[in-house]
């Protein structure tokens, strides 16, 4: 399973699936990060968290430990 943790950088990729459960899966979710969206990895901090991506035409943030939990392809 390759999830949005393992995207290198200047990469797009496909979200298959949000593993995670309740409040942390939601915020994901209004965050715009849903199936079938594409991901664009930005770039990464020094010491690698967070990870900035492209979704939907904004930029946003987002921790190591959430992106372990988006499955893409």
């Amino acid at each position: 399973m390759k999830t949005l943790r393992d995207v290198k950088i200047g990469d797009t990729a496909k979200v298959v699936k949000l593993h995670g459960e309740g409040a942390v899966k939601r915020r994901i979710m209004d965050m715009g990060i849903t199936r079938h969206i594409d991901v664009y990895v930005r770039k990464v901090a020094p010491l690698g968290d967070p990870i900035e991506v492209t979704v939907r035409g904004y930029e946003l943030s987002i921790r190591k430990e959430d992106a372990a939990m988006i499955e893409v392809e």
